[in-house]
């Protein structure tokens, strides 16, 4: 049996990097007349596909003093069109035996339909009328508002930790509008209205600022003879904006905070930095702090939690974490949660002795290697899900890369060396572009 399952083990190894490298031939992409881009992805092993619609327009594309706005939006288009119903643009995505959802980022808002193949064409339809014929009354503004305050009620303000992270965003960020919060700043989410809501989608949403992903059990030539019949027609909006926010001046000082509350049951220390990310022909920065992230803080077996944790056994939690898909600037972040009897103040001391230790020491390679084959495995298995492929294109799409970019990543990833992510590590962190945030229970406050 051992013997078995290492040679089923070493065909999957084997496998994978052919699997992987395939991925190209599956994507398909086409632009309509209108401007609409469409990404075609074949996945032909079930009768099933995933139709995806995003907009390059996110919450840091609204104007000041709506915030939540873009969100809002989101939860409006399943109230009603010129044909249907509020409501009943899930109703029948259900009575097909479909599922739909949608999301709210900083830079893109998506809609989406998991449904049999067959019924592709109708999830265009619906999902192309209501791309321009939404009908809104002041009913639903005030209902669908109570529905969204509610949501920030639950996931931010009875969350000592998300209020937090919004404080230290806030922080991070003198004038980009990713320091507003993707749901809102409550006091201006209670006075959105109709006119908010409308001027948004009037601006935003048009073919020629959309992307169109649809992955699954589909021919390329039948998804773009669909995609023409349904949103062909729709005009494009010959007044959309281009797309620029308002950019960071330089920081030139650290930034710190100090947040208390009594819900807090773990008190940690954090830090952002401002970081660069993934840009269209120039992703190794972007890889090798990724690779950083993962070699600090991405397991139990990284610098951080190995030598906290493990070895000297000074905190319940230590990590790193990055994300590069981001139109503008993003943040490299690292945390610690001490052990109780360890301040927050030498929980930072500690966090900031092991990554000067890091950097002059070094990467150790045999880690290295071992957390880039784990990201070539999880992009591996990745291929699995139709829903994690329209993603991943879709979410680059709309973050201003390219589909070239996203074929280059897994090699990208792969080729980068120790020296470049030691050369990262010395050029993010720098205090002067920095948050330290402190998130304490009220009782220490006190002390």
């Amino acid at each position: 049996m051992r013997r078995l399952i290492a040679l089923a083990g070493a065909f999957i190894l084997a496998a994978a990097p052919l699997r992987a490298q395939t991925i190209e031939d599956q994507v398909t992409t086409f632009q309509l007349e209108n401007g609409m881009d469409v990404v075609v992805i074949e996945d032909h092993r079930a009768p099933a596909v995933v139709h995806m619609l995003w907009y390059r327009a996110g919450s840091a594309d609204e104007q000041p003093g709506v915030s939540g706005v873009a969100h809002f939006l989101e939860h409006l288009l399943f109230k009603g069109t010129e044909k249907l119903e509020p409501g009943e643009f899930s109703e029948i995505v259900k009575a097909n035996g479909g599922t739909d959802n949608a999301f709210t980022s900083y830079d893109y808002t998506g809609y989406f339909q998991r449904i049999a193949t067959d019924r592709l064409g109708l999830m265009m339809e619906m999902e192309a009328d209501r791309m321009k014929n939404i009908q809104l009354d002041r009913e639903d503004i005030l209902t669908e508002r109570d529905v969204i305050i509610e949501e920030r009620n639950q996931r931010v303000e009875n969350d000592p930790a998300a209020l937090f992270r919004e404080q230290t965003m806030a922080a991070q960020y003198l004038n980009h509008p990713y320091g507003t919060p993707i749901i809102g700043w409550r006091h201006e989410m209670v006075n959105l209205d109709l006119d908010d809501a409308l001027a948004y989608y009037q601006q935003f949403y048009s073919p020629n600022n959309a992307v169109l992903v649809v992955a699954g059990d589909v021919m390329p030539d039948e998804v773009l003879a669909l995609a023409q019949q349904h949103y062909g027609p729709i005009p494009r909006n010959e007044a959309l904006p281009e797309r620029a926010r308002p950019a960071e001046p330089p920081q030139m000082a650290e930034r710190r905070l100090s947040f208390s509350d009594p819900r807090v049951a773990q008190p940690y220390v954090m830090r952002s930095y401002l970081a660069p990310e993934r840009d269209p022909g120039d992703q190794r920065t972007a890889a090798a702090l990724t690779l950083l992230a993962e070699v600090l803080g991405g397991s139990q077996t990284s610098v951080l939690p190995q030598k906290l944790q493990f070895d000297e056994k000074r905190a319940v939690y230590a990590g790193a974490f990055y994300s590069g898909l981001s139109l503008d600037d993003t943040t490299f972040g690292v945390v610690n949660v001490p052990v109780p009897g360890v301040t927050l103040e030498e929980a930072e001391a500690d966090m900031d002795r092991v990554i000067a230790d890091f950097i002059e020491t070094g990467v150790d390679p045999v880690q290295l290697d071992r957390i880039k084959f784990q990201l070539r495995a999880s992009q591996v298995y990745e291929l699995d899900s139709s829903n994690s492929l329209a993603r991943r294109y879709g979410a680059a799409l709309t973050s201003g890369l390219t589909v070239e970019d996203v074929h280059a990543w897994p090699g990208i990833l792969q080729s980068i060396t120790p020296e470049e992510i030691i050369a990262a590590a010395q050029a993010v962190f720098d205090r002067d572009n920095a948050v330290t945030g402190f998130l304490r229970t009220a009782e220490e406050v006190t002390q």
